[in-house]
């Protein structure tokens, strides 16, 4: 059975935010909705004074779950009638499902309309950390960005994220929890599922010429981990930060590393022309937002000092 690190030290170890509840009652409990790959790698991280929850609509996941000291709950986003059991089991909750994909245009997100009406029920989490998109920015033509940057969402994907994040926002307002917005790039590590180029290098998948590239962001699953963990105890209420690590490279140039760090061959270059005829939609989005992301109050706010501070840490397979 897995067991959980003894002390992270992104968690406070003198505080007692329960104050004088009875015993039964000041075990911190965390709350993962969407406990995927992050989500997992997340509840790894706690120690295990800590009681970690999670939401799960699949009866075949509750042994994987509590084989990871995890209690799972069986409920689905999607059924709000499923959702009320969720109230005033927290203290602090991780949000990281997705928002519903059916229909591509949509702009609104449900599911965390539904999330939140069901934890105003009874007490309230201290903290709840969502975990958005750098899509919500759409394309800024490769210039620097920080999160007071004008939100130019381009995809019902990224308009569904905005959509969450005001929801939360409001929620935060309105109820004093403290709310804390994560915008998170493409998300990779070596033990992650896709999580690697190497699969889409094997393949032989086309990226665009440098002069039609674009820049990209990425992030170590588990340096994001230990970001949710930070927000969830350190976040500013009501703030946003850019969960990003350091590297500065368009995508081609990604693909390109990674194929030296791999022994493999390059990828082949198109012109944006090319892409737009030979490449499907879900493809192009990704090719067609620039942008680098500033990360400093990952660092100076939540106090994060990435263990993969770039792509190269992160993608080199250990000998």
């Amino acid at each position: 059975m897995a067991t959980k690190a003894a002390h992270p030290p992104i968690l406070p170890s003198n505080s007692n935010p329960l104050g004088a509840l009875p015993s039964r009652f000041r075990r911190q409990r965390v709350l993962i909705i969407g406990c995927g790959d992050v989500g997992m790698r997340a509840a790894r991280l706690l120690p295990s004074r800590i009681r970690v929850l999670a939401l799960t609509s699949s009866a075949s996941r509750l042994d994987e779950l509590r084989a990871q000291q995890i209690t799972p709950l069986l409920g689905n986003l999607d059924d709000k009638s499923t959702l009320r059991r969720l109230s005033a089991l927290a203290t602090r909750v991780l949000h990281l499902a997705p928002p519903p994909n059916l229909d591509p245009y949509a702009r609104t997100d449900p599911r965390t309309l539904d999330l939140l009406r069901a934890l105003r029920l009874r007490s309230l989490p201290q903290s709840l950390v969502y975990g958005s998109t750098s899509g919500v920015y759409g394309d800024c033509e490769g210039q620097h960005i920080d999160e007071t940057r004008t939100l130019a969402p381009q995809t019902g994907r990224a308009w569904r994220r905005v959509d969450a994040e005001d929801q939360l926002r409001l929620f935060g307002r309105g109820t004093g929890s403290k709310v804390h917005i994560l915008r998170i790039p493409g998300i990779y590590a070596l033990d992650r599922v896709g999580g690697t180029p190497e699969a889409r290098l094997r393949k032989g998948t086309p990226v665009l010429l440098a002069e039609d590239d674009v820049y990209t962001n990425h992030i170590h699953a588990n340096d994001l981990a230990r970001a949710c963990l930070a927000a969830l105890w350190r976040g500013r209420p009501q703030r946003v930060s850019n969960v990003s690590d350091d590297t500065d490279l368009k995508m081609g140039d990604y693909f390109d590393l990674a194929a030296s760090l791999y022994g493999l061959a390059p990828p082949p270059r198109l012109t944006r022309t090319e892409a737009q005829r030979l490449l499907p939609a879900m493809q192009l989005s990704f090719m067609s937002e620039s942008r680098r992301m500033d990360n400093s109050r990952l660092k100076k706010e939540l106090r994060l000092k990435l263990n993969y501070p770039d792509v190269v840490s992160g993608l080199q397979k250990k000998i």
